[in-house]
């Protein structure tokens, strides 16, 4: 029978998804069948899973740490936001709804049935179940209905260890805030507590751990010093990817778009040995000595497209072109740089079409069918074989498509300008071959680095494992958690 435990962060942003990684590595090193879990999660960075449907990428990095395939089980809501105030809701890996903030917060327990269900069935198939919290459980004004955090807690009967983030600031008013305000019964349900981020010597905190363990009753599991090899995995937050000045080499410019997805495209592009991947945010100028500028996939085209606009990056984007640049643009960045895009039924709003960037001679249809696919391709100059994921509303056709780049499960896929320098691609994860990535930057005159993603990301993964061995208690871990 598997046990469980829940990490919960005493804020967002705390390293909860970072931490059940290296955890779900450790404890699969010691023969243990280890599952992710994360009952509902908000990111328009997804994965798309074995079975067909999708689920926060942090959540396929975990699965990778512990040895396993992504499953839509490990993530059963997903929440992708795409306005200020509205989500595409995703359950057990398929679009459901599309609701504003407040009506999700009145349906969202109605899903709590569909929460434990896959929780059910991934506990049946593991030893031990690291599940991932949201957000806060000091959140009070979200408890009622909660399937997040202390409320998927109580439904499933498993026991809370409390992550503070040191680095910020006032780690002892987050851990000691969050005891005041939980309810008694939730509070029971918090066993230990630790510390994560902590630059410098972690004795230094002793009395730090003692005051907080003296203040609210949990047991300290431990003082985690910051992981400097995060950088070496695919970043969660657009605004985390590794980005700036490297000493010179190939510039890949991102502008930062408001509803920016799946990311982690660019992930092994800012890895590479010079190569200086940057990523421009809104009222920034795409810099003027880009080699590239790559546009992202994005959750709203429509609305990014005129995010664009309003930054005055469309006038840049066409300038570094008259310059030579080159461009590339993944999923919505691909529908963005054609002549048209057209919603007719409302998808993104009211029905409409608009004007693209007009750099590549291609129209899109959005469409209400999404389209889910991991995919196995080649790219057609260089032959090398790469593997990828598609996930996107929409249709691309037009001239240029006959010069379609890439051949994916065996038809032309993408499309590129009559000079080849502005290419589109619905085709998440290319840059992870290393043979394509190479082909691409040895036309912008890069030498071969020699550099391996997948071995450079297993290799985090095991550092990650040994560094959090190092400082928690991963007896006292397995020791806290309870059958299910």
């Amino acid at each position: 029978m598997a046990r469980a435990i829940m990490i919960q962060g005493a804020g967002s942003n705390v390293g909860k998804s970072l931490i059940v990684a290296g955890l779900a590595r450790a404890f699969a090193r010691r023969g243990l069948r280890v599952a992710p879990f994360k009952p509902q999660n908000m990111s328009n960075n997804a994965a798309v899973t074995a079975d067909g449907g999708e689920i926060g990428r942090a959540q396929a990095l975990q699965a990778r740490a512990a040895g396993r395939a992504p499953i839509c089980d490990m993530n059963p809501i997903l929440l992708k936001p795409e306005s200020e105030t509205g989500a595409q809701v995703v359950v057990q890996g398929h679009r459901v709804a599309t609701l504003k903030a407040r009506d999700y917060a009145a349906r969202k327990g109605d899903w709590l049935p569909a929460v434990l269900q896959s929780f059910g069935r991934l506990a049946a198939t593991a030893d031990l179940v690291l599940v991932e919290g949201a957000g806060s459980p000091a959140e009070t004004n979200l408890r009622a209905g909660d399937i997040a955090n202390m409320g998927f807690a109580e439904a499933a009967n498993i026991p809370v260890v409390l992550l503070g983030d040191i680095d910020r600031g006032g780690v002892i008013a987050q851990c000691v805030g969050t005891h005041a305000v939980l309810s008694d019964a939730d509070r029971e349900r918090v066993k230990s507590f630790a510390i994560n981020k902590f630059r410098g010597d972690p004795d230094l905190f002793s009395d730090g751990m003692t005051d907080i363990a003296t203040r609210t009753g949990w047991a300290p599991l431990g003082v985690i010093p910051w992981f400097d090899g995060a950088w070496r995995l695919p970043a969660e937050d657009a605004l985390d990817i590794r980005s700036g000045p490297r000493g010179g080499g190939i510039k890949i410019a991102v502008p930062v778009l408001s509803r920016i997805a799946n990311f982690d495209d660019l992930d092994p592009l800012s890895s590479e040995p010079g190569v200086e991947v940057t990523m421009v945010r809104a009222g920034q100028a795409l810099p003027g000595d880009a080699d590239v500028v790559l546009i992202p996939g994005t959750k709203a085209t429509l609305a990014d497209l005129a995010y664009i606009r309003a930054q005055g990056w469309d006038i840049d984007v066409k300038s570094h072109v008259r310059r030579g640049g080159q461009v590339i643009g993944i999923c919505g960045g691909y529908q963005i740089l054609g002549r048209q895009v057209n919603d007719p039924e409302g998808l993104e709003g009211p029905a409409s079409s608009h004007e693209g960037l007009g750099l590549l001679d291609v129209s899109t249809d959005l469409r209400p069918a999404k389209r889910l696919a991991l995919s196995q391709a080649q790219h057609r100059a260089s032959g090398e074989p790469l593997e990828g994921y598609e996930i996107h509303l929409g249709v691309t056709d037009g001239p240029d498509r006959s010069r379609g780049w890439l051949e994916v499960d065996g038809r032309i896929e993408g499309a590129a300008s009559p000079d080849g320098r502005v290419r589109g691609t619905y085709l998440h994860g290319l840059f992870a071959a290393d043979g394509f990535r190479r082909a691409f930057l040895a036309e912008l005159g890069a030498p071969h680095s020699g550099m391996a993603w997948d071995d450079t990301v297993e290799s985090a993964l095991d550092d990650l494992a040994e560094h959090v061995e190092a400082h928690l208690d991963l007896d006292a871990v397995l020791a806290l958690a309870t059958e299910v």
